[in-house]
């Protein structure tokens, strides 16, 4: 018996060792989307028809499209006192460039120097590049425009595109057509309408989804105490999209739906969009726009540093924005755009709700794609505030630094966002919730469910809270993040899919990455139904805080709902069992008596096994 007790404590701490030693390079996949061996992806549909989209359409051109290097048509240097008028004279001076095949006229080089900017600039030439010669703080070496005064109160610096919040809305006459497929799944991109005859292939369409008592009531009234806010018309469904296919009654687009369109819940239609005042293939790159300010809770100055509104297939990258009141960049009307590269820093405002949202996509924002951008001492460094007009918006590779509050959807049914190894450098405080895919419910304008059908994927808030919340009709998933990944927010609604938190070794790392490179390469998608295909029997297992000091949490949650009872055993590296119990689907334990040390966790339910390393603090 001996012999067999000291193999068994033998075992586990070998089990431990490897555990502590091996599991950083251990790789895993999702349960519900999972890398296949020839890179295309499989993805699992709930019994409800939830699955995660395909968010790889983000970006320039739709993703996958490198920004152009356009030539230099002509250089202009800063001149003393407002250059307002003087850059804004080269803007207009770009417009009178022939457009090539491409649609692009050519680059208007702004030389290093201090450009002081009294007004706004309206940078509403389609075809045009804006570049400095760097976004640095030396005025010898960089481009640095400095935004002087209060004229008009909390003006845009930059107005980038054709300036005019019009959220898709102007149609073609006698367009309007109803889809009539029954229900539209997430993630699906073919549906029958009722009068196919004014589309052809290519034609750029809007989907809307009116906002029905019924969708309201289904929604469980916004998620909100009193329902104030949500009501019908005022939180339609909408995208804007491209015909790929036509076939007898059946359209295709170009890119999926990020909701439900349930047609016993509203009457979703179709129209063609007329796109007047957009303004297309514009980027601006290599600058640094530095707001003056007087400090600490200053409300007087330029607000926005870059406005991207009435505008598709643009960019900015390789840009620093400062101390702005809302926003370093906000979009608005908006259709695949890519931030590359550039930091939005300190902004100067009170540190109430409505300031400091450093990169915002704000109402009408679709396919806009955030990468390897830089955020700090903001609020919301990372936000959608543009409600149910926003969807497939993806922050990619982003850091954020001493944040005040959560990135997040921030109000009313925000769609289909990706947060993708979204980062904390900095934390504030332990506990603060830094990243939240949830419910809001009566914060701010009765905000709700203020994100659905988004993802967390491989995320690190360190020693802050990522929440994650189920809306009624839709999901949500927090997949392979750290920190302490909870179920419920400040509302205590329903827990989003939550799956490998804090484990290592995530598979594909990024989510966006593999979906790009699956479409790029021509891989189409594998969907399983629950039930129909592939056997789904992964157990979702949360323990944190991870490394903990007092307190323990650990939550089992099995796809088989005829498994409830978890065996919990606690050993320490020598394989001494210190706690063992059973429990069903969630226990907390104290650990405060604990020496400080690695620990390793077994659970069993059915013929399931599960080790984890425990670090007690």
């Amino acid at each position: 018996m001996d012999d067999k007790i000291n193999s068994r404590r033998l075992y586990l701490a070998a089990l431990i060792f490897m555990l502590s030693c091996s599991e950083l390079s251990a790789q895993w996949n999702s349960a519900i989307v999972s890398l296949e061996p020839n890179g295309a992806l499989a993805y699992v549909r709930d019994t409800a028809g939830n699955v995660i989209p395909d968010f790889s359409y983000a970006g320039y051109m739709g993703g996958g499209v490198s920004t152009p290097n356009l030539l230099i048509e002509f250089s202009i240097s800063p001149i003393p006192g407002d250059n307002t008028a003087h850059i804004q004279a080269a803007i207009d001076q770009a417009a009178q460039l022939p457009l090539d095949a491409q649609g692009f006229r050519g680059a208007i080089q702004l030389a290093p120097g201090r450009y002081e900017i009294h007004g706004t600039l309206n940078f509403n030439q389609s075809g045009v590049v804006l570049r400095g010669a760097g976004d640095g703080e030396d005025t010898l070496l960089n481009t640095v425009l400095v935004g002087i005064g209060n004229t008009p109160n909390q003006r845009d610096l930059l107005v980038m595109g054709g300036g005019s919040g019009t959220a898709w809305a102007g149609k073609v006459s006698g367009t309007q057509t109803d889809i009539i497929t029954e229900k539209v799944l997430v993630g699906e991109t073919t549906f029958k309408v009722q009068n196919i005859t004014p589309y052809a292939i290519g034609d750029n369409i809007v989907i809307y989804h009116p906002c029905t008592q019924a969708w309201i009531d289904a929604v469980d009234g916004g998620g909100t105490a009193t329902g104030a806010n949500w009501t019908p018309g005022s939180q339609p469904l909408v995208f804007n999209r491209r015909i790929t296919d036509i076939q007898d009654s059946l359209i295709t687009v170009d890119v999926p739906i990020y909701n439900h369109l349930d047609r016993s819940l509203s009457q979703s239609y179709i129209y063609k969009y007329d796109r007047a005042g957009l303004k297309t293939q514009m980027g601006l790159e290599n600058l640094r726009i530095d707001i003056k300010t007087a400090g600490g809770t200053d409300e007087a100055h330029a607000w926005n540093a870059v406005n991207m509104k009435q505008i598709e297939d643009a960019w900015v990258k390789n840009c620093t924005f400062l101390h702005f009141g809302l926003s370093g960049v906000i979009t608005e009307t908006a259709s695949r755009i890519t931030i590359e590269n550039c930091q939005a820093l300190d902004p100067v405002a009170t540190v109430t709700g409505g300031n400091m949202y450093n990169f915002n996509v704000s109402k009408a924002s679709s396919q806009i794609l955030f990468s390897a951008c830089h955020a700090s001492n903001g609020r919301h460094h990372y936000v959608s505030n543009g409600t149910s007009w926003v969807s497939g918006c993806v922050f990619l590779r982003c850091t954020s630094e001493a944040a005040y509050a959560s990135s997040e959807g921030h109000r009313r049914w925000s769609m289909g966002l990706l947060y993708d190894n979204h980062t904390e450098i900095a934390v504030r405080s332990t506990g603060l919730r830094l990243l939240a895919l949830y419910n809001r419910g009566d914060y701010g304008t009765s905000h709700g469910w203020a994100a659905v059908h988004s993802v967390a994927w491989y995320c690190d808030v360190k020693v802050g809270q990522l929440v994650v919340e189920k809306p009624p009709t839709a999901q949500n998933y927090a997949i392979g993040c750290r920190g302490t990944i909870l179920g419920t927010g400040p509302f205590s609604k329903p827990s989003g899919y939550r799956e490998g938190s804090n484990v290592p070794g995530l598979e594909p790392e990024s989510l966006y990455e593999a979906q790009l490179n699956a479409r790029l390469n021509g891989l189409s998608p594998i969907i399983f139904n629950t039930g129909l295909g592939k056997k789904i029997d992964f157990p979702m297992i949360d323990i944190f805080p991870n490394p903990a000091q007092d307190v323990l949490h650990i939550e089992w949650r099995s796809a088989n709902p005829a498994l409830t009872n978890t065996e919990l055993q606690l050993f320490d590296m020598n394989g001494r069992l210190l706690e063992q119990q059973v429990f069903s689907k969630k226990i907390t334990l104290d650990i405060s008596l604990l020496n400080k040390g690695i620990y390793l966790i077994q659970l069993k339910q059915g013929g399931s096994q599960i080790s984890r390393r425990l670090i007690k603090d």
